[in-house]
């Protein structure tokens, strides 16, 4: 007797992980390899349906088969080999696998005629996190209909604003799009896109942020935006040093795509399904027609490169996500990084794209071979170093990192600071009108960040200047209250 909790295998009654509704089994012939897709794509849901061992992938394909086949344990041996402890592969994956595999193919082809395959199952999908991911206290969120009950929308208002089919971007009604874009030429010649999701989309990113990235943990290399990290914390390990190689990654967040960050959400024990969607959400493929507009201030060749690289769904600079994401997706080269580090006796820490190495005589004397290792190592994974900011600081040079000098201690860059000094005595004497001469929007609050960084690295120096900034004379009142 046949019912949904549980089946008698082999002859031995074996509890289900796998729903069966409705009883009808049907024969599939299997007279070729080519002609079997259809089993093989089953075959491969109940391979991926529950616990990841032999017993429990026999026990699913046996209830599938409704026959314990002698060639499904070799075949789960075999899936276990090819795909060792890491994040859930993908189903398309499972089956490309049973596709290549001449030992499965050769039973379809021996029992095509005794094959049968029970209709309407409708597998599981737990939570299955790889080891390390076990201690990070997720939300399970199994399914569809679960992640859409988490941001209390409904599963079709879930799929829009994940837009896996890329709608938006061929559409060009800017309402009905998800970011706002904002183009921003560098003086070298490159290219920045701001994108800024709309305030729906950016809510269910910040829960996604607070509720699920803050819980992984982010490399010891790794200080940007990770809290309790900061500028200080990522230069500090190389003060004083010899020499300190400093190198950019070109490109960071458009460099992350979409199947990378969704691979990051399966690695922590989401289902396929439900990682697509939250890589859906914390992705986007820019437009075409957003660059329009800047074809008159950019170059052709800058302007066609942009939109390639923008034109993949790739983490957006501006979304609450994309800097824990691109934590998250470093973790592989930071460990790498780490290792060719220790190997020559160096420090390593990285902020956001911002690369840093320092080391003592023995690091020194290798410097041209390891700054060549670590660009090759970044390439593997799929980042370019840009070299034209490539600097190697011995210590009679001034060394500084992040705009923070660090040969004997960490002070402020001695131009910026008499700069910004200049900029707050002229605002006080002329007006601070004059002295906006880029047009920042909140000029206020961008002077109150600039101050709070000189006092956050030099308290003394930005007391003084912050006696300053409150003389000044706004023209909607007296200087707001910014926190120190």
């Amino acid at each position: 007797m046949k019912n949904s909790g549980s089946r008698r295998v082999g002859g031995t009654a074996q509890s289900a992980d796998l729903t069966t509704q409705g009883r009808t089994r049907w024969s599939i012939p299997l007279p070729h390899p080519v002609s079997n897709s259809s089993f093989t794509s089953a075959l491969a849901r109940a391979i991926l349906a529950g616990e990841r061992n032999a017993d429990a992938i026999v026990l699913r394909c046996s209830q599938l088969t409704g026959r314990r086949w002698r060639w499904l344990r070799p075949l789960a041996t075999r899936y276990l080999k090819a795909f060792p402890e890491q994040a859930r592969p993908r189903h398309r994956q499972v089956v490309q696998f049973l596709l290549a595999d001449e030992h499965f193919q050769d039973a379809l082809r021996r029992y095509a005629k005794e094959i049968q395959v029970e209709t309407n199952l409708h597998p599981a999908h737990p939570m299955r996190p790889v080891q390390a991911a076990s201690r990070w206290n997720l939300p399970a969120l199994e399914s569809v209909a679960d992640l859409a009950h988490w941001f209390r929308i409904t599963p079709s208002e879930l799929e829009w604003f994940a837009e896996l089919k890329r709608l938006t971007r061929r559409t060009g009604n800017s309402r009905l799009r998800h970011y706002h874009y904002r183009v921003l030429a560098k003086k070298s010649g490159n290219i920045r896109l701001i994108e800024s999701p709309k305030d729906h989309l950016k809510l269910m990113q910040r829960q996604i942020l607070s509720e699920i990235l803050y819980r992984i943990p982010a490399h010891n290399a790794a200080h940007g935006f990770i809290p309790g990290r900061s500028i200080q914390t990522f230069v500090a390990p190389h003060v004083g040093q010899s020499i300190v190689l400093r190198m950019d990654l070109q490109d960071f967040f458009p460099s992350i795509s979409r199947a990378r960050v969704q691979a990051a959400f399966r690695t922590a024990g989401y289902p396929e399904r439900v990682a697509d969607l939250l890589g859906g959400l914390c992705s986007t493929p820019t437009p075409d027609d957003v660059w329009l507009k800047y074809r008159s201030t950019v170059t052709m060749e800058r302007l066609t490169a942009a939109r390639a690289l923008y034109g993949q769904p790739h983490l957006p600079q501006g979304a609450p996500t994309s800097p824990a994401l691109a934590n998250i997706c470093a973790y592989r080269f930071d460990c790498r990084l780490q290792g060719l580090a220790e190997s020559a006796n160096a420090n390593y820490t990285r902020y956001a794209d911002d690369l840093a190495f320092s080391g003592d005589a023995r690091f020194a004397a290798q410097i041209q071979h390891f700054a060549t290792q670590a660009a090759a190592i970044l390439l593997e994974e799929g980042f370019a170093v840009y070299h034209r900011k490539t600097r190697i600081m011995r210590q009679g040079v001034r060394q500084y990192l992040a705009g923070l000098v660090t040969n004997q201690r960490i002070n402020i860059v001695r131009a910026d600071f008499d700069r910004l000094k200049a900029i707050l005595h002229n605002c006080v004497q002329r007006g601070p009108e004059s002295q906006n001469t880029k047009g920042h929007p909140a000029f206020q609050a961008h002077l109150a960040g600039r101050l709070s960084f000189v006092e956050s690295i030099h308290p003394a120096k930005g007391k003084r200047l912050r006696d300053v900034f409150e003389k000044i004379q706004w023209a909607d009142g007296p200087s707001q209250t910014y926190p120190k």
